[in-house]
């Protein structure tokens, strides 16, 4: 494993991540499922401790998933050890009658923090996000007075955003321009290139960069086919219907040439691609077994600038489209 120093801050994190929303179980907010269905609280454990083995030590999580359920597991396996570097985030919540909704007060924040060092058994929060924030939260002010109160009271060390999927760059402008935070969560994989840009702004003005999504719900692994379906309690079921997912498989065949050509597995292909930019920390594919953890970590190689050009120039013609149908 490598690793990679994470913005202006003294955290060196493993260039590959755990990305524990899929361990926090199904959960349904109403009818809309909000998890990546059933999993084993066992089966998580031993992804957990084999990641660690193999070198991982950066696990990012949200109180939302599973309803607190992920960090909860967390905590159990690896408790307050100093060499494990823990981010989660805050802002997301459920309604009584089953809706979405988000809470940046102050008041909300500082408990929440509380609460979810309660469940990873933690002194202090290494990265402290704001789940998908927008400007006008931040112009409010009460989140960053909170967050900044944390970090002066021990209980987070750091804190940033995880920017929306879709329209990052207002908000990642607005904590460049006011130089607040330490970091930025955003999407990026091969489908998905919405925030080069930003991960470009973020390297020069010192910020650290966490890439989720790598394998955009899955559809970069090469294991899915056009006869795939998904449980109703999984939310790719929405997000990949029949007619997407077989129009994202034809267009991806022209990218898998170059897995080929390295000799490599389509996972390593689209972690190759992300970390091919330097300005990228760390990156968080979904994990849930020990045998995902393996294959996630393996087969990681340096792509040409040419070839990762090609990504790149096929994103506009091609898959962005695509994207914007995924929502």
């Amino acid at each position: 494993m490598k690793y990679r120093k994470f913005g202006n801050t003294d955290l060196l994190v493993s260039e590959v991540g755990f990305g524990a929303w899929g361990i926090g179980g199904p959960v349904m907010a109403g009818d809309v499922p909000i998890g990546w269905g059933d999993v084993d609280d066992s089966t998580s454990k031993r992804a957990l401790n084999h990641s660690l083995d193999l070198g991982i030590n950066f696990y990012d999580t949200a109180d939302f998933y599973g309803l607190g359920h992920s960090e909860e597991l967390i905590g159990e396996v690896f408790g307050n050890r100093p060499d494990i570097l823990i981010a989660t985030k805050v802002g997301h919540r459920l309604s009584s009658d089953g809706k979405i909704f988000t809470d940046y007060s102050k008041a909300h924040i500082i408990d929440s923090c509380e609460e979810s060092l309660r469940r990873l058994k933690r002194d202090s929060i290494d990265f402290y996000q704001l789940h998908t924030a927008k400007v006008e939260d931040f112009e409010n002010g009460e989140c960053i007075e909170a967050l900044e109160l944390l970090k002066q009271k021990g209980k987070i060390r750091y804190w940033g955003v995880s920017l929306n999927t879709f329209n990052p760059h207002p908000e990642a402008q607005y904590l460049f321009e006011k130089k607040i935070g330490d970091g930025l969560q955003v999407v990026l994989n091969i489908i998905n290139q919405e925030a080069l840009e930003i991960i470009q702004n973020a390297q020069e003005s010192g910020y650290g960069i966490i890439a989720r999504m790598p394998l955009q719900f899955g559809l970069l692994t090469g294991k899915f086919t056009k006869s795939t379906r998904f449980s109703e309690d999984d939310h790719r079921v929405f997000r990949l219907p029949p007619d997407i997912l077989e129009e994202s498989l034809d267009l991806l065949e022209e990218v898998w040439i170059l897995a080929d050509k390295y000799q490599i597995s389509k996972t390593s292909l689209a972690m190759s691609f992300i970390l091919s930019f330097e300005g990228v920390s760390t990156v968080i594919p979904g994990i849930k077994t020990s045998e995902q953890a393996t294959l996630n970590t393996t087969g990681i190689t340096k792509i040409s600038d040419e070839d990762r050009d090609k990504i790149v120039n096929m994103y506009y013609p091609k898959f962005r489209d695509l994207l914007m149908r995924m929502k």
